[in-house]
């Protein structure tokens, strides 16, 4: 299950995607999170997931990514289908002693399926077509006017990034650590809940361990290159918005502006 986790992983391509400025990236996912919990149908759901998939073939990414972002969360995916399904009140389709299943929570669970699914997916392409060091300067650059009240911000995207950096490297650390407890005759997979939970205790406490130290060497090498925040800092690539950038906005202009027309003038049938 952990080799599955890519987010925060970056793939190199030379896509569109790939080339678009990172502060338009990040507009464009915001406003794409935003266009899915607007969309209350059917049908205007499966318009932002058609947007989801043009990004994804215009990133030239291996279509295997959409399912290794999804699978971690496929239990979550579950549970919360089956929570609306057998606890939202409706019209019944199907009732067995206190049973119930009704329409309404059919299309609620559909719903929230579909908005999850797209919600992690588009999340991830951020990061498969983004370097870190992209990521970095175009958060920068976006929280650029709190510096007037004096928010630290090239320390809070820095953060954020190195944070988003070491996700993968902590998913080999610890895909390491169980190899090396299997190795030593650990049982991780027998037992009750709470057996199971003590058997993660000889994992998590090198896995601590070797975070620290790794966050000590980081700050180590950093200290060594004479880094001193964003104060003086310059960049060898100058941020610039061309016409693939506006042109991306519009598309999710338009996107946006389909979804509320369908919520206001499309069918009733499949809307919540």
């Amino acid at each position: 299950m952990l080799k599955d986790i890519t987010f925060g992983q970056y793939f190199p391509g030379d896509s569109i995607i790939h080339r678009l400025d990172p502060r338009m990236k990040l507009i464009l996912i915001v406003a794409y999170i935003v266009l899915l919990f607007v969309a209350d149908g059917l049908f205007s759901l499966l318009i932002g997931a058609g947007m989801g998939v043009i990004f994804y073939a215009l990133s030239k990414l291996p279509w295997k990514l959409v399912i290794k972002c999804i699978k971690p969360i496929m239990p979550i995916i579950i549970f919360t289908a089956v929570l609306n399904v057998f606890f939202v009140e409706g019209e019944p389709l199907f009732e067995w002693k206190f049973i119930s299943i009704s329409e309404k929570g059919v299309l609620t669970a559909m719903l929230m399926c579909i908005r999850i699914i797209c919600l992690i997916a588009g999340s991830s392409l951020l990061t498969y077509t983004t370097t870190p060091i992209a990521l970095t300067d175009g958060l920068e650059r976006l929280m650029k006017p709190l510096q007037k009240i004096k928010v630290p911000v090239h320390e809070l995207s820095m953060m954020m990034t190195i944070a988003l950096r070491f996700i993968p490297t902590l998913i080999d650390e610890t895909q390491k650590i169980m190899a090396a407890q299997k190795a030593r005759g650990a049982d991780m997979e027998s037992g009750n809940v709470i057996e199971k939970a003590k058997a993660l205790i000889p994992i998590l406490i090198p896995l601590f361990v070797s975070a620290f130290r790794r966050a000590d060497e980081l700050a180590l090498a950093m200290e060594c290159r004479c880094y001193h925040g964003g104060e003086g800092r310059t960049r060898m690539k100058q941020l610039k918005l061309s016409g693939k950038d506006f042109g991306a906005a519009l598309f999710v202009t338009l996107g946006f502006a389909a979804i509320i027309l369908m919520n206001m003038f499309g069918p009733e049938v499949f809307r919540l």
